[in-house]
């Protein structure tokens, strides 16, 4: 077992997300006790901006804690204990494209779903597989890699075929923030629910959710019938999830339950069940990326330049379920302590009929050793069927990353239940790769080479 204080890196230290995560571990020195930190982003640039924002947030609980930046991987791994991952490959200006082309389509666009998902999947596995090397290489030998870099079905999946020893958890706080809303309007902490679900990471559904050994489903399906995923007033304790784009996603939990009311939906489901109703509410012009880029982006950008001159820190970053979570985790994986966490894993008969090496989102207890699954059982026919396409979908594109395929590439675009044609989904790849050509030199040769053919 990994001893305490622990070395933590943070892959992505440029993120907006970083200050928040920073401050959710200061507030849990008790429980995860650290020595050091040190941030790594190959954008040394955005890393500066944000990084004296982060040591005001150390500086503010702690004097002892050594806290390093650089974009040197042996500066930022050796004798790591732990590694957060949060990378983002291409950055915003991708991710307007991952949204923006679908939508010129007639199909939604999405960070993490859709072709949006499928193409940030394609930019993010290789670069996920180099830095797991890197850390394999510098850091301890008993290292955890606590990976929440999206879209995170993909790379989950692209790390178990090209690296399935590595000691890597994938995790996703989504079906985390759906708790922390169930419990807000059931009136008790998030902490206090024990739930069952199954899936795969952003497609998933809660069977269970357990109050002092009570079942209080019920009482939510009642409650979303009225208002969706939200409290009555729609208060929101995560301004992470709560600006009027995650507002309308939680209140669509509403008539998807309406129609299939056995199981509570994972919020992202909305793409996949409502592809038609997501579109007309979309401004191809004007989507989540930008929302991001107005918003959280510019707020933090603007309070690290404030502090730079004034020494005074704007209130400009919380700390929410996001980061809250990651420190769970990874107290659960320094001290044995079994907690139960939702948490993607390699299915091994957790859900009994998806195929045994599946990357699926269960229930498992977080253990020193990794993570022990809970046995969900059979699903349904119907989610069974949607999982297998989803599934299907997800395994071609990381083959087509691996063999560098156009037309494995097509096939996952085509079996995406967003995607109403194969006429579609060549539109929709074709334009992706031309703007991804610095990211996929491969698939744009394997393309052009098919393009020359015909």
């Amino acid at each position: 077992m990994l001893k305490p204080p622990f070395i933590l890196a943070i892959a992505g230290g440029g993120s907006t997300y970083t200050p928040g995560i920073v401050k959710s571990l200061m507030v849990r020195l008790e429980d995860f006790p650290l020595a050091e930190i040190r941030l790594y982003d190959i954008d040394s640039s955005r890393q500066d901006t944000i990084a004296p924002v982060v040591e005001k947030v150390i500086r503010d609980h702690s004097q002892t804690i050594t806290f390093t930046t650089t974009s040197d991987p042996e500066t930022a791994f050796r004798g790591a204990h732990f590694v957060f991952a949060q990378m983002r490959v291409g950055q915003y200006k991708m991710r307007e494209q991952d949204e923006k082309i679908p939508l010129r389509h007639g199909v939604p666009g999405q960070e993490t779903c859709g072709p949006g998902g499928l193409a940030y999947g394609l930019r993010t596995i290789l670069p996920m597989v180099e830095l797991i090397d890197l850390v394999e290489h510098y850091a301890d030998s008993n290292a955890w890699i606590v990976n929440y870099s999206n879209p995170a079905a993909i790379v989950a999946e692209g790390v178990r075929r090209l690296r399935p020893q590595a000691r890597v958890l994938n995790i996703c706080d989504m079906p985390v923030a759906a708790m922390r809303n169930m419990g807000a309007i059931l009136g008790v902490d998030r902490h206090k629910l024990e739930v069952d679900y199954f899936g795969l990471n952003h497609f998933g559904w809660f069977t269970r959710v357990m109050v002092d050994g009570e079942d209080r489903l019920p009482e939510l399906r009642r409650h979303i019938a009225k208002f969706g995923l939200l409290t009555e007033d729609a208060a929101q304790t995560d301004p992470q999830h709560s600006d009027p784009s995650w507002v309308k996603t939680w209140r669509n939990i509403q008539p998807i339950m309406e129609h299939f009311p056995e199981y509570l939906p994972n919020p992202y489901l909305q793409y996949y069940l409502m592809p038609n109703d997501i579109v007309a509410h979309q401004r191809p012009d004007y989507t989540r990326a930008n929302e991001v880029m107005d918003g959280r982006e510019k707020k933090l950008f603007a309070a690290a330049e404030e502090y730079k001159r004034t020494g005074i820190l704007p209130d400009a970053f919380h700390v929410g379920v996001h980061g809250a979570f990651i420190v769970d985790v990874a107290c659960s994986l320094a001290f044995d302590l079994r907690q139960r966490h939702l948490v993607i894993v390699e299915n091994k008969g957790a859900i009994a009929n998806l195929p045994y090496d599946a990357m699926v989102e269960v229930p498992a207890y977080i253990t020193a050793n990794g993570p022990e699954p809970v046995r969900m059982g059979a699903v349904p026919l119907f989610h069974q069927t949607l999982l297998m396409q989803q599934l299907a979908s997800e395994q071609l594109l990381v083959e087509a990353t691996i063999e560098g395929s156009y037309e494995k590439a097509l096939q996952a675009f085509t079996l995406n239940r967003t995607v109403p044609s194969m006429q579609h989904a060549k539109a929709i790849l074709d334009e992706m790769i031309a703007a991804n050509a610095a990211y996929w030199p491969e698939l744009k040769k394997a393309w052009q080479d098919g393009e020359a053919v015909k």
